[in-house]
């Protein structure tokens, strides 16, 4: 699930295109953001060149899987702002099409039920709406009038319902307390849960059922009927937590019905399943006290499968395929003897089979799950990473991308595991890059385990030369290091500006069973601070390594990392860059929103002096090994980040100011755990480099 640092799929679709329902300015004179004619000066990947490319959205396939529709997003830096259009294109990668063409911004995607429409969600009158056009792209219509605006949506099968999201205020203590102050700002708050990542909780995304008779959405309910608690859950749940049954009778939706401390203590989330003819809801998944959602319906609408976690308050737990018999309701856990994640999930067009993404050994490859035979099968091989797989013709289409190229589509033959890459999104700019080289090597960890490691080499590498190295300490604390391509953490970005990464798998990553992604557990501080050492040690003894040129990032847990290594380090590293990251653990324990993650991870609150799991946690905090620090530091953090509020990187540049170290600090006060907005990017970058070649060079 999600850790501190989300996973990287999700951070490439949220840093494409935010569709939040607010009021949207369009110009008199729209600028239409697209592809740009490159300029480039050099071979090397620039933090402008990297702002420039085109980023792969949601992709949906046509009712008789032969067009696939998708959304392409290109930003511009002069206007600060980001742009997404949509595209079709068959289904092997012909007939490439762009069908929009105007600055308001298309998202989400569908095609209606009878494929003769698109409908997409564009805020170009003002609000988040939904209209539709022909698959061509012409006479575009809006069909929805929601005074909150929508947050996404999907047809019944039968096309005679749209059902959307939409938010519904929360009630407010102020407002009802005091009816006479209705400009004053304040809020009052008596429980917990009140803000949530990068926003406060003031209202829910609700469920909404609308009439649709082919033209315009009418007679619309709230099928939560104003329950205080939300769907999708937040904070960056989509439709995919949400589906229509076959025969449009009913809809099954994930939801985690708590409030207050309650939701913020536990990750158990159901699955629910609304009767639109009695308006009656039933829990699905009663009993079953961990994360449960995604449900996906099989073609003839006998089964749904799932994405399942066990345990409640662990959110990174291991995912399982789950099914259940609608008619029966029995229940079957399906991937028990495969001691990896399941998610992305996809029917075959005769239900015999489950297509699914797995990572195992840092790569995310598409599997299948027979029914009958029972059998799990690794379709696709190669050093990449697949977001994505659904089902298109005759073929899989997967949404794939490495640590060399953003996200792709990619015709697989499951027969053969023949992979064809059929979108060239940013294959121009690609081809005049020169890339640097990504390895994968095996290193001892200190008790007696080997540890998968990337080590990515500058461009035009040159052997006889010393290079200076960075560590990169990865987040979350528990999501991978695997085949991503990141458009802030990028390797060959780094790699480019003549430094040598080395990228871990160090305790605590999915991929390599759960007894390695679980130790992590109540062990911040410790076995993986030691797989980061090994890893960095072991790579900087090359003969093409300066190691005394060395230096070690990361954001979230990996600024955590970073915070503890300079108290810890032994004079390994020269220089430090620490974005969103965890400086003071006590503190951290008051300030964040989700404490089951905190709970779990850290043991449990500080002042519980009998846990000893809690206590070795708070011992090991950064902040308690200040007086050791003597190396420049660079700290990154943002106003908007509620997970790891901004008080942890300022009280951490603070203390290396009153320390005497050379350290600066980067302050976004309009971001949030990440930094989305053109400019800002670039500025990230730049200040990253630029700390690092004062240090390292």
């Amino acid at each position: 699930m999600k850790k501190i640092l989300y996973p990287i799929a999700l951070m490439l679709m949220l840093s494409a295109v935010s569709c939040k329902n607010e009021k949207v300015e369009i110009k008199d004179e729209p600028v239409v953001i697209g592809p740009k004619e490159l300029k480039m000066s050099s071979d090397r990947l620039t933090a402008e060149l990297l702002w420039s490319m085109g980023r792969l959205g949601e992709v949906a396939v046509s009712p008789d899987q032969q067009t696939l529709l998708f959304s392409i997003t290109y930003y511009d830096l002069e206007e600060n702002k980001g742009n997404s259009e949509l595209y079709t294109m068959q289904h092997d990668g012909s007939d490439f099409k762009r069908i929009t063409f105007t600055a308001g911004g298309e998202y989400n995607p569908r095609w209606r039920p009878d494929g003769k429409k698109i409908a997409y969600m564009s805020a170009e009158s003002g609000s988040m709406q939904l209209w539709e056009m022909n698959p061509d792209g012409t006479e575009k219509v809006q069909i929805s009038t929601v005074d909150q605006g929508i947050g996404g949506f999907a047809y019944s099968p039968d096309q005679k319902k749209i059902l959307y999201l939409s938010e519904v205020e929360k009630k407010s203590l102020v407002k009802e307390l005091h009816p006479d102050l209705p400009k004053t700002t304040g809020r009052l708050n008596n429980d917990l849960m009140y803000r949530h990542w990068d926003h406060w909780v003031d209202a829910f995304s609700h469920i909404f059922v609308a009439e649709y008779d082919g033209k315009q959405l009418s007679n619309s309910k709230d099928i939560m009927e104003g329950e205080e608690w939300e769907s999708p859950v937040g904070p960056f749940g989509g439709m995919e937590q949400i589906t229509w049954s076959p025969d449009s009778k009913s809809i099954v939706y994930t939801s985690r019905k708590k409030k207050g401390k309650d939701y913020s203590l536990s990750t158990n989330s159901d699955l629910y399943q609304y009767n639109l003819e009695s308006k009656t809801t039933l829990n699905l998944t009663n009993g079953m006290m961990g994360y449960d959602m995604n449900p996906v319906f099989s073609p003839d609408g006998r089964f749904i499968v799932w994405e399942s976690m066990e345990r409640d308050g662990y959110e990174a737990d291991k995912i399982r395929l789950y099914l259940i018999d609608v008619q029966t309701g029995e229940k079957q856990y399906l991937t028990e003897s495969f001691d990896q994640n399941v998610q992305s999930l996809a029917w075959s067009n005769d239900g015999s089979k489950i297509y699914f993404v797995s990572n195992w050994h840092a790569l995310d490859q598409v599997y299948s799950y027979g029914l009958e035979t029972k059998e799990i099968k690794k379709i696709t091989e190669g050093v990449h990473s697949y977001n994505s797989v659904m089902v298109a013709g005759n073929s899989l289409v997967g949404t794939r991308m490495s640590m060399s190229s953003p996200v792709e589509l990619v015709a697989i033959d499951e027969s053969t595991g023949v992979q064809n890459q059929i979108t060239s999104i940013n294959s121009e700019m690609l081809n005049k890059l020169a890339l640097g080289k990504v390895e994968e090597r095996w290193v001892p960890t200190t008790d007696g385990k080997q540890m998968l490691v990337w080590v990515i080499y500058p461009p035009h590498f040159d052997p006889a030369k010393k290079y200076p190295a960075l560590l990169y300490c990865q987040g979350g604390p528990q999501s991978t290091v695997s085949q991503f391509w990141s458009f802030r953490w990028n390797f060959q970005m780094m790699a480019a500006n003549d430094y040598i990464i080395v990228a871990p798998n160090r305790r605590g990553l999915p991929g390599f069973g759960q007894e390695w992604l679980e130790q992590i557990s109540g062990d911040y501080g410790g076995q993986n601070m030691k797989d980061y050492f090994s890893a960095i040690d072991a790579v900087s003894k090359e003969p093409y390594v300066d190691a005394e040129k060395l230096g070690a990032v990361g954001a979230s847990y990996g600024g955590f990392s970073v915070y503890w290594m300079a108290g810890n380090h032994n004079k390994r590293f020269k220089a430090f860059i620490a974005h969103n990251g965890m400086f003071n653990l006590e503190q951290q324990y008051l300030e964040t929103e989700e404490m089951w993650f905190a709970n779990w991870d850290l043991g449990g609150p500080f002042w519980d002096k009998n846990n000893k799991v809690a206590q070795w946690s708070y011992a090991n905090s950064p902040h308690k090994f200040v007086q050791n620090w003597d190396t420049p530091l660079l700290v990154i953090h943002s106003e908007l980040d509620y997970r790891i509020v901004a008080s942890q990187g300022m009280a951490a540049y603070n203390a290396a100011i009153l320390k005497g170290v050379p350290a600066e600090y980067l302050y976004f006060p309009n971001e949030n755990h990440w930094v989305l907005k053109p400019q800002n990017g670039v500025l990230w970058q730049r200040t990253f480099f630029h700390w690092l070649d004062r240090w390292l060079k």
